[in-house]
């Protein structure tokens, strides 16, 4: 039950937050767009509301899973360091504790979750215009046709290192961020709580998750910004060597502000998308440990 729930929680806000994802994604990648306003603009006139989902189903699939295992994999790492430190895996667990818990889940969650953001970035920077938007001229085909042949295609042209392009920003990206979110929350909730009380209230569930996301994406999106622009980067461009040379290469091209592309639309999801996730992780939590206390 417990394993259904957070996969419920992390599929359900994917779903909520994806047409977001897809506008950031394309502002950190392509140069043509003004702002925000016009990316959504562009999309919706050349492709309406069917090019803000592309790439949807799959990720929904795999970041249900992932979901599960990383906050899964945090609680694991958070007992194996308390019993390793204080000879108890129930032991009040330090900031460093929380700290070093949440990287080494933020660094598993990127050996399961790679592939399928090579495939996401790869379908929402596609272009296919709607049937009902007639072209000038014939259009091809498009190259691929879901997440999955999206997949097939990448490991069949580019090989197996393919499914895995980016992963170096993305690893970046994924454990500091999640060190941070954990002990972001971790902190809010020990603060917001009254003295004497156990559990965190609902309402400081809410705030604290919130926040959480919110500064763990301010200090993600520049590593963010680079791996989505080196898992755009087919086989047939070539256009970065590495995470070094893509950074200075952006930099170069556009300054120091690129890597700051996407931030706002980042935190403006993150809020509300956490705010569900830890409700929904400590409802989790509070129910298996009442129906464990009960047995």
């Amino acid at each position: 039950m417990t394993t259904y729930f957070k996969a419920s929680s992390g599929g359900l806000s994917t779903a909520v937050g994806y047409p977001l994802d897809t506008v950031k994604v394309r502002i950190q990648t392509e140069r043509h767009y003004n702002g925000i306003w016009h990316c959504v603009q562009e999309t919706y006139r050349t492709e309406k509301v069917w090019g803000f989902y592309k790439g949807m189903s799959a990720s929904v699939l795999t970041v249900s899973v992932i979901s599960s295992v990383s906050f899964g994999m945090y609680k694991n790492f958070l007992c194996g360091i308390c019993k390793l430190r204080y000879r108890a895996a129930d032991a009040k667990p330090s900031k460093l504790d929380v700290f070093l818990a949440g990287g080494a889940a933020g660094a598993v969650r990127v050996l399961f979750m790679a592939p399928s953001e090579v495939a996401k970035v790869r379908m929402q920077t596609q272009r296919n215009p709607h049937p009902s938007i007639a072209p000038p001229q014939p259009v091809s085909k498009p190259k691929y046709r879901g997440s999955l042949h999206c997949l097939k295609v990448i490991a069949k042209q580019e090989g197996f290192g393919g499914l895995y392009k980016g992963c170096s920003a993305l690893l970046c990206r994924d454990c500091f961020s999640s060190a941070i979110y954990f002990l972001t929350y971790s902190a809010l909730c020990d603060w917001l709580t009254p003295a004497g009380k156990n559990k965190p209230d609902f309402l400081v569930v809410l705030l604290s998750g919130g926040f959480a996301g919110v500064l763990a994406w301010g200090f993600a999106t520049p590593m963010d910004v680079i791996k989505s622009r080196m898992q755009t980067d087919e086989s047939d461009q070539h256009k970065y060597k590495g995470l070094v040379h893509c950074v200075r290469e952006s930099v170069r091209k556009e300054g120091a502000k690129v890597l700051f592309k996407g931030l706002g639309l980042n935190c403006i999801r993150a809020f509300p998308v956490n705010m569900v996730v830890f409700v929904t992780y400590e409802a989790v939590l509070r129910c298996t440990d009442y129906y464990l206390n009960k047995e």
